[in-house]
């Protein structure tokens, strides 16, 4: 089953993901992927204001430094026009090398899902454990992604590829804009036989542990 998470900005996607996360670690299970929490800033009203995002590779928990916000990135010198996010004119600046970086991981968890037991370094050892109890998650896949095949294509390539003997559920991010949940559901759905949209709800989290702890 792929389940897309979808929906406006800021309704708490990601974190009704940092806690399904959570709550299948401590349940035993293992969540392979990726998943982007932003940086925030208190602002002077009291509010908070979005500076960036990070990744946090799954799951091993390594940040990467992903995206800045474009007028920061501008006014800090860290602007590339020659990066995928310029070209596309996106509100976040994102370094090419940040995506390289999050596409090497999902070239390993690609190469694990060919290979399960190809590793022997105890660092691997997460990305190379038993299949049983393990999920894929994408947070997220956007314009880059879908309508100009750049970004995070080796997540899309991983996503491609079905469960394999190795995930019997995946859930990928694509907010309500650009047509970009169906055109997740035309690009995937058919690899894993079935697509289900939900919400950041606690009905959506239930149904996603009890069919992640049932394998």
């Amino acid at each position: 089953m792929l389940y897309i998470l979808t929906g406006d900005v800021q309704i708490g996607k990601t974190r009704w993901l940092q806690a399904l996360v959570g709550d299948l670690e401590a349940r035993g299970a293992v969540c392979d992927g990726v998943i982007a929490p932003g940086v925030w800033r208190e602002d002077e009203a009291g509010g908070f204001d979005k500076l960036g995002i990070n990744n946090e590779l799954l799951p091993t928990h390594e940040v990467v430094h992903f995206a800045r916000r474009d007028d920061l990135a501008r006014a800090e010198g860290a602007f590339d026009a020659n990066a995928q996010s310029a070209k596309a004119m996106l509100r976040w600046h994102i370094s090419d090398e940040a995506i390289r970086k999050v596409n090497a991981h999902f070239d390993t968890l690609i190469e694990a899902a060919k290979e399960p037991q190809a590793a022997d370094m105890p660092e691997c050892t997460c990305v190379h454990a038993d299949p049983a109890k393990r999920m894929l998650i994408v947070d997220e896949l956007g314009r880059l992604e879908l309508l100009r095949n750049e970004g995070l294509t080796s997540a899309m390539e991983l996503l491609k590829r079905g469960p394999e003997e190795r995930y019997e559920c995946a859930l990928l991010v694509a907010r309500d804009m650009f047509d970009l949940p169906h055109l997740a559901e035309m690009r995937f759905a058919a690899a894993w036989g079935s697509s289900k949209r939900i919400s950041p709800t606690d009905e959506a989290r239930d149904e996603i542990v009890a069919s992640v702890l049932s394998l």
